[in-house]
């Protein structure tokens, strides 16, 4: 059936099946097709050369709404009715789970209307997909951060969207009827005109050709010759675009440029014909490429501008271009952390954790016009639970002793905000609530006993008082922020340092104490292994420094009282637990504190990688260094993990120790603190003691080691040296004994220390 259409041709009318279903074949050579049903969790992909090849993907928990392949064929993306994306690798004979994205796409009906499928951008640095607000949102491939986002009206839901061939322009279409074309360098949109009577279901751009197809709800198939208009018809002729990143410019901002460039402020016409761009191409003065106009001999025939116009004066040095170096064709971007509140979690569904330590737990639903937060308690003896509305929509959240942090982005109604309150007070007024300055948004926030700790988007640490006075301000040298954590009057903040070989930047951390406005440690590297991120931050029951990566590896910051000497000693590998040692559980650990000298998380199973509800119980284990793994060959197994058990408590109460000495000698000490780093002290020479007993067991030989554990013992009352002597008479190594007693000696006239010191 034909029949006309202003301003359309060939249009016909098929009719398509309404069950809901995804379907997408891959670019790599028609080789393989992806099928998912509406009631089923499984995607399948078959080889369409060989029908009986046949890949399953089963890590979806909730039915499939859509699938979606890059344009190399290696890469495939499943949208699902829960709000999550799942995206496979399939480079390999083995499908690889990359990465799973919640909170990027709404929560829908598989027979919903409303479009949640994921888009390549031909470039292949990032995806887009339609987001609960009603926009396209952009996320980079690289570290999986959102970047630039193309508003609409927000009058309907995306129901489709496809990038242009060359990723010049974006088409999206909505549930009010209408298509948008956008240039995907400045975002804004080109052109806007109504589908015809339904909702607009695909969209597909000709290869070459300014040519644009998609059907309606009705089954009608609609092909849209010349829908770019002339005046930005060029921007098809273009080479691939890149992605539309944030740290990357938009095509009409200002530049300053050398060798006859424009100066700041000037304006050109994006998208013309007769652009300057568009006739020099890439090796002219273009956006993308380099002047066209090179001073290569340096006769100076080209002259130099300042920002302002003018020529400078020959005695003035003017730093770098701040623009990206550009190698070839693509623009090298250093990967940077993003940042991330400790202890919450993300969207599932309509519910997330914001807050989650040995306090109690916050978290919040999400009601669609506003938001509910619960805040509960371990101890209701203490404190009550409570429970509140909230208008503002926070995002970020803290509990400690004292009182619940809040913080909230900005938005068309109010700027960011910070909001405390209370558990007890004697006043009438019970809490207080602070804007930041326009433009500045919340990155991480942390609570202690004394003050309220913001940091921003700005590169700012904002210091408050529990009851709202600002207290501090002054920017972070380690920017972008990434966390932060706090401890009665000591602050650490965590952020982006240099670069290293593999192009992502290091992570640094500083420790200040702002009451005193000391620094304790300035902007020291974070010891993280390659492809490890950083999990969490916080500080344990004592005061100490604690980070969990993604390895499961829990480490302590040694003397960072001391600046300059600062070390991160792990306390505890996950990895290494007996209860992993069959090989036949499968599970990772949410961290939460740090107290009572244990270890407390949330044991996570399944292959989840965030506590959900009904809330998790928490788990609690012993402190175990990573000293040597098991000798499962080993014939004396028995023995041998005894001398590692003994080994690893020699290193384990060391360090335990040096955290007590480190308080006790730069703090003012109570009179338990103290006691309890002489008991320490103690407990690492017994355990010196049961070695030296295991090294006379395996008799003479082993002495030169035996003697250099007598060595170690810290005591300098004698006693245990004296029970060294014992231990080798018991086991009848004479010269031992004679050596240890001499030994015993020296270091009663004060000698040994002498020859230490030597």
């Amino acid at each position: 059936m034909h029949f006309t259409h202003p301003g359309y041709l060939n249009l016909t009318r098929w009719v398509v099946g309404c069950r809901s279903f995804g379907v997408g074949l891959s670019n790599r050579s028609s080789k393989t097709r992806t099928d998912s049903h509406d009631s089923e969790l499984v995607v399948k992909i078959v080889n369409t050369y060989d029908m009986t090849r046949v890949t399953y993907l089963r890590d979806q928990s909730r039915p499939v709404k859509h699938v979606s392949w890059d344009h190399s064929g290696s890469n495939l993306a499943v949208s699902c009715s829960d709000g999550m994306v799942y995206v496979y690798s399939l480079s390999s004979e083995e499908p690889k789970l990359v990465k799973r994205l919640d909170g990027l796409i709404k929560i829908m009906e598989t027979d919903s209307q409303a479009s949640s499928k994921v888009i390549w951008h031909p470039d292949g640095r990032a995806i887009a997909a339609p987001t609960p607000t009603k926009t396209i949102q952009v996320v980079s491939r690289s570290d999986w951060s959102n970047q630039r986002t193309f508003q609409g009206d927000g009058r309907g839901d995306i129901t489709a969207a496809s990038w242009s061939p060359n990723g010049a322009l974006l088409a999206t279409a909505s549930e009010d009827l209408s298509i948008t074309l956008w240039n995907t360098k400045t975002q804004q949109p080109v052109l806007k005109f109504d589908s015809d009577r339904e909702p607009v279901l695909a969209l597909a751009w000709h290869p070459t050709e300014n040519l644009l197809s998609y059907t309606t709800n009705d089954g009608e198939l609609y092909m849209h010759t010349g829908v770019v208009p002339q005046g930005y018809a060029s921007l098809l002729q273009k080479t691939l675009v890149p992605a539309p990143f944030l740290n990357e410019p938009a095509e009409g901002a200002s530049k300053t440029l050398v060798n006859g460039g424009a100066r700041p402020g000037a304006q050109r016409r994006a998208g013309t014909p007769d652009s300057l761009d568009d006739i020099l191409g890439d090796d002219g003065l273009s956006e993308n490429g380099d002047p066209f106009i090179v001073d290569d001999d340096g006769a100076g025939y080209v002259e130099q501008v300042n920002v302002n116009g003018k020529r400078p004066g020959a005695h003035v040095q003017y730093p770098p271009s701040k623009r990206p170096q550009q190698y070839g064709s693509a623009r090298w971007q250093p990967r940077l952390h993003d940042p991330f509140q400790p202890g919450s979690t993300p969207w599932r569904g309509n519910r997330r954790y914001l807050c989650l330590n040995l306090t109690g737990f916050i978290w919040t639903v999400d009601q669609d016009t506003h938001h509910t937060v619960t805040v509960e308690f371990y101890d209701r003896a203490a404190h009550r639970d409570f429970h509140f509305t909230d208008p503002f929509l926070y995002d970020k959240a803290c509990l400690g002793e004292h009182g619940a942090a809040f913080s909230c982005p900005s938005s068309d109604q109010h700027p960011s905000l910070v909001y405390f309150r209370p558990h007890e007070t004697w006043t009438s007024r019970t809490d207080w609530r602070t804007q930041l300055p326009t433009g500045e948004e919340v990155t991480s926030l942390s609570l202690s006993t004394s003050f309220v700790v913001v940091t921003t988007s700005k590169g700012y640490v904002r210091v408050y008082t529990l009851y709202g006075l600002p207290f501090r301000v002054y920017r972070q040298k380690s920017t972008p922020a990434v966390a932060c954590a706090s401890w009665r009057d000591y602050v650490l903040t965590i952020g982006n340092g240099p670069i290293g070989g593999d192009g992502t930047a290091k992570l640094v951390y500083t420790i200040e104490n702002v009451k005193r406005d000391e620094v304790c440690q300035s902007e020291d590297i974070i010891p993280l292994p390659d492809q490890s991120e950083l999990q969490s931050v916080f500080w344990s029951d004592r005061g100490d420094p604690c980070i969990y990566d993604s390895e499961g590896v829990l480490l302590v910051c040694l003397h960072w009282r001391t600046p300059g000497q600062s070390k991160w000693v792990p306390l505890l590998d996950t990895s290494q637990l007996d209860r992993l040692a069959s090989g036949r559980k499968e599970e990772i650990y949410w961290p939460v504190a740090v107290a009572m000298n244990k270890f407390h998380c949330i044991i996570l199973k399944g292959g989840e990688k965030y506590p959900y509800f009904p809330r998790p119980l928490l788990s609690d284990f012993e402190f175990k260094v990573p000293v040597t793994a098991r000798d499962e060959e080993n014939q004396d197994e028995a023995e041998e993990s005894d001398a590692q058990k003994l080994e690893e408590q020699y290193v384990r109460n060391s360090v335990l120790l040096s955290l007590q000495d480190d308080l006790v000698n730069n703090t003012n000490a109570t009179h338990a603190q103290k006691t309890e780093a002489a008991q320490r002290e103690n407990e690492v020479d017994k355990v010196l003691l049961q070695l030296l007993a295991a090294e006379c067991r395996e008799g003479e030989e082993r002495g030169m080691k035996a003697l250099e554990m007598v060595s170690l013992m810290r005591d300098r009352s004698g006693k245990m040296l004296e029970a060294a002597v014992r231990i080798a008479a018991r086991f009848e190594r004479d010269v031992l004994g004679e050596k240890i007693s001499a030994l015993a000696e020296r270091r009663l006239v004060g000698l040994a220390d002498e020859e230490e010191e030597l």
